[in-house]
C-alpha cells in the first residue's frame, strides 16, 4: 500500500472545502462535533440512569425529636440565667472595674430597686455618667453585658462640649434582672 503524505492530505482538504463553500464546511463541523457530544453523552446518561434506579438505603433508626419544653421548664430556665440579688453590690463593682479598664472617668451613679411580684423579679436599675472616647464607651458596654448576661443597656445617650474634643460624655441606663434566691413555686 503507498503512503500518502500528511501534506498532501491537508492539501486535498482545503481544496474539499474551497470547492463545497464555507458555510457546508461550517454544517459538517457542527455535525462531526455534535455526533462526538452524543457518543460522550449517551454513557454519561446510561450511568445516572443506573445510580437514580438503585433503591435508597433505609435509615437504621430515625432521629427521635425531643418535646419542647413545658412551660415550668422554661420558666425554671429563665429564673437560672438571672442574677443573685443579695450579690447587687457587687455587681455595681464589675461595672465600676470595666469602666475603670475602660479608661472611663466614672463619677456617681443612680441606683433604683423595682420589684415585679408577678414575676417575682427585682430590675436594679442602674444610670452611669461616664466620660471617654466614643469606643471606649461601646467597648465598656459591650464588656459590661458579657460579663453580666442578667443586664440589659436600657438606654445610652452622647454629648460633646464641642467638635473638636476628643472626650465624649455619655449617660447610661443599665437594668439588672435578679431573682431573690427563692425559686418561682416555692413558697
Amino acid at each position: 500500500m503507498k503512503q500518502v503524505p500528511l501534506s498532501a492530505l491537508l492539501l486535498r482538504a482545503r481544496l474539499a472545502a474551497a470547492r463545497v463553500g464555507p458555510g457546508a464546511c461550517a454544517a459538517v463541523s457542527l455535525c462531526v462535533l455534535g455526533a462526538g457530544a452524543w457518543a460522550w453523552l449517551i454513557p454519561q446518561r446510561a450511568v445516572q440512569q443506573q445510580a437514580l434506579a438503585r433503591p435508597l438505603p433505609v435509615p437504621a433508626a430515625l432521629a427521635v425529636v425531643a418535646p419542647p419544653p413545658s412551660a415550668n421548664e422554661n420558666l425554671a430556665l429563665f429564673h437560672e440565667t438571672l442574677g443573685e440579688k443579695r450579690h447587687s453590690e457587687q455587681h455595681v463593682k464589675v461595672l465600676f472595674g470595666l469602666a475603670a479598664k475602660a479608661h472611663l472617668s466614672l463619677n456617681q451613679g443612680e441606683y433604683k430597686f423595682v420589684y415585679d411580684k408577678a414575676s417575682r423579679v427585682t430590675s436594679y436599675q442602674i444610670v452611669l455618667p461616664v466620660k471617654g472616647s466614643y469606643q471606649d464607651i461601646w467597648q465598656f458596654a459591650l464588656e459590661a453585658l458579657r460579663a453580666l448576661p442578667f443586664a440589659a443597656l436600657d438606654d445610652i445617650g452622647f454629648r460633646r462640649e464641642n467638635v473638636n474634643a476628643t472626650q465624649v460624655e455619655a449617660r447610661m441606663r443599665f437594668t439588672l434582672y435578679l431573682k431573690d434566691g427563692v425559686m418561682p413555686g416555692q413558697p
